[in-house]
C-alpha cells in the first residue's frame, strides 16, 4: 500500500469569532473542532500527520499532543503557505497527501477515504473534494468542461454570471500526489490583491502543466461546513448533536426528545437506556444497559453500569455501579466510587468517597473523603466534617453500620462494623463494633421558662 500523509491546516486566529480563544479550539459538542478533524483523520491509517499551527500554537499542541507533529506558519500569508510549512517533513516523500482544515469538524473520515479511492482510481495529481450547495454564494465554483472533467476552480468574486448560477462548490478539502504538491508550491505567486499564496492555485499550476486534476463530490454538504463565526459554530453544533443523537437511537438508545439532549462524541450508551430531556452527557463517559438517566442531569467522564437511574442530578469523574438510584437533586463529585444497589438521593452530595455495596444515604447529607462500607444506612443530615482549613482526613464507616441523623463525623474517624451513632452526635473519637456511640449534650427542661421571660419583657 502507498504512503499516504495528511496536512491539518489550524494556524488561523478566526477573527471573525471575535474571541480570545483561538478558532480550531472552539468546542463542537464538547470537543475542539481541530480535536474532531484529528480524531477523523487518524482513522484513515496514515503514515504521517502534520499539524500546521500558528495562533494559538501552543494550546493546540497540548490539546492534540503526540498524536500530529507541529509545523509551525509564523506569518498567516494564506493556505498554500500554511502547507509549505510542512515541506521538513514531507516534501521528499513518495504517496498521496490529504489536505484539509482545522476548522471543518463535520467531516468524516468515510468521506475522505472515498476522496483519496477516487485520486487513486483517476490516476490524478490532484483531486477536490467537493460539493453541492443550494446557496453556493461566497465559494469558489468547479468548472468542468462538456466530459466532466474539471477545467478549474473561480472564486466567487472572479466568477462570471454564468459561473456564478454553477452550484458545485470547493470545500477546501484536497488530495494530491505528495511529490507534486511541495514541487507546486514553489510556483505559488501571491500576486493578487490579499498578497497571499492560495492553495487552489496549485490545481491552476497542475492543469497547465497538463497533469490530470479530478474532483469527488460529496453527498454531505454539511460535512463540508467550515466555522468561521459563531452563527456557524451553532450550525455545525446542531449538525453533530443530531449526527450523534442519531447513531446512539440507531444502536438502541431511547431519547425522549433528542432535540433537547446533549451527548458527547466520545460517549458510550448500552442497549434499552432511556435519556430524558435537558441531559448532558459529556467527555468519555460510558453508561450500561437499561439505566435510566434524566431529565436535567449533567454526567462527565464517568462510568455507569447497567439498571442505573441518575435523576436532575450531577456526576463528575466517578464510577457508578449496577441498580444504583441517584437522585433527584444529588452531585457525585470527582474521584468517588459507587457500589452497586446504593441510593444516593435527595440533596446528598458525595466528594472523593468510596460507597459500599447496599449503602444509602437518602437525604441532605455530605460524605467527603471516606470509605463508607456496605449496607450502612447514613441518616438524613449526616456530615463527614473532613477538612480542618489546612488538610483533608479521612472518614471510616465499616459494613453495616447506622449512622442516625444529624450527625457529625469528625475525621479522622472510624465507625466500627455494625455499630450504631445515635442521632444528633458529634463523633470526634472512633466508635468500637456493635458499639451505640451517643456524642451530644444532655437534655434540660427548664420548666416554666417562657412565662418568666414575657413577664421580664412586660
Amino acid at each position: 500500500m502507498e504512503n499516504r500523509y495528511a496536512v491539518i491546516l489550524a494556524a488561523g486566529q478566526g477573527t471573525r469569532m471575535k474571541s480570545s480563544l483561538y478558532k480550531v479550539l472552539h468546542p463542537v459538542c464538547g470537543k475542539p473542532m481541530v480535536q474532531h478533524v484529528l480524531d477523523q483523520v487518524s482513522k484513515l491509517d496514515l503514515t504521517k500527520i502534520v499539524t500546521v499551527v500558528g495562533h494559538g500554537a501552543e494550546r493546540v499542541k497540548a490539546e492534540l499532543g503526540n498524536t500530529s507533529e507541529y509545523a509551525l506558519q509564523s506569518e498567516q500569508l494564506g493556505t498554500a503557505h500554511a502547507v509549505m510549512q510542512a515541506s521538513s517533513f514531507l516534501e521528499n516523500e513518495e504517496g498521496t497527501t490529504i489536505v484539509i482544515c482545522g476548522d471543518t469538524p463535520l467531516i468524516t473520515s468515510d468521506t475522505m477515504s472515498a476522496l483519496l479511492a477516487h485520486h487513486k482510481e483517476t490516476n490524478a495529481k490532484a483531486t477536490i473534494l467537493t460539493a453541492k450547495a443550494d446557496d453556493p454564494t461566497g465559494y469558489g465554483r468547479i468548472v468542468r468542461n462538456n466530459e466532466g472533467t474539471v477545467e478549474k476552480i473561480v472564486e466567487h468574486k472572479d466568477a462570471s454570471e454564468l459561473e456564478r448560477s454553477i452550484t458545485e462548490i470547493n470545500t477546501g478539502t484536497y488530495c494530491f500526489d505528495n511529490k507534486e504538491l511541495f514541487q507546486a508550491l514553489a510556483n505559488v505567486s501571491n500576486d493578487n490583491v490579499q498578497g497571499e499564496y492560495y492553495l487552489p492555485d496549485v490545481i491552476e499550476i497542475l492543469k497547465k502543466e497538463g497533469k490530470v486534476v479530478s474532483a469527488y463530490q460529496t453527498d454531505s454538504f454539511d460535512e463540508t461546513l467550515g466555522v468561521n463565526d459563531r452563527i456557524a459554530l451553532s450550525q455545525a453544533e446542531k449538525i453533530m448533536k443530531r449526527r450523534i443523537n442519531t447513531e446512539h437511537m440507531r444502536n438502541g438508545v431511547t431519547l425522549i426528545d433528542p432535540e433537547n439532549t446533549y451527548i458527547s462524541p466520545d460517549a458510550v450508551i448500552g442497549r434499552d437506556t432511556v435519556i430524558y430531556p435537558g441531559t448532558i452527557i459529556s467527555g468519555s463517559t460510558t453508561i450500561g444497559e437499561n439505566c435510566i438517566i434524566g431529565p436535567n442531569s449533567e454526567i462527565k467522564d464517568c462510568t455507569v453500569l447497567n439498571e442505573t437511574t441518575i435523576r436532575q442530578s450531577v456526576a463528575h469523574d466517578s464510577h457508578i455501579g449496577n441498580r444504583v438510584a441517584i437522585g433527584p437533586f444529588a452531585h457525585i463529585r470527582p474521584l468517588s466510587s459507587i457500589s452497586d444497589e446504593v441510593k444516593i438521593g435527595n440533596f446528598v452530595e458525595i466528594k472523593k468517597s468510596t460507597i459500599g455495596k447496599g449503602s444509602k444515604a437518602s437525604h441532605l447529607s455530605y460524605i467527603g473523603d471516606a470509605e463508607v462500607g456496605s449496607d450502612v444506612n447514613l441518616g438524613c443530615g449526616s456530615i463527614t466534617v473532613n477538612y480542618d482549613g489546612k488538610n483533608k482526613f479521612l472518614t471510616k464507616i465499616e459494613d453495616g453500620a447506622f449512622i442516625g441523623c444529624n450527625s457529625n463525623l469528625v475525621a479522622p474517624v472510624t465507625v466500627g462494623e455494625g455499630a450504631y451513632v445515635a442521632a444528633g452526635s458529634t463523633i470526634t473519637s472512633d466508635v468500637p463494633g456493635k458499639a451505640l456511640s451517643i456524642a451530644r449534650a444532655r437534655q434540660v427542661n427548664k420548666e416554666n421558662y417562657a412565662d418568666r421571660i414575657n413577664n421580664k419583657n412586660s
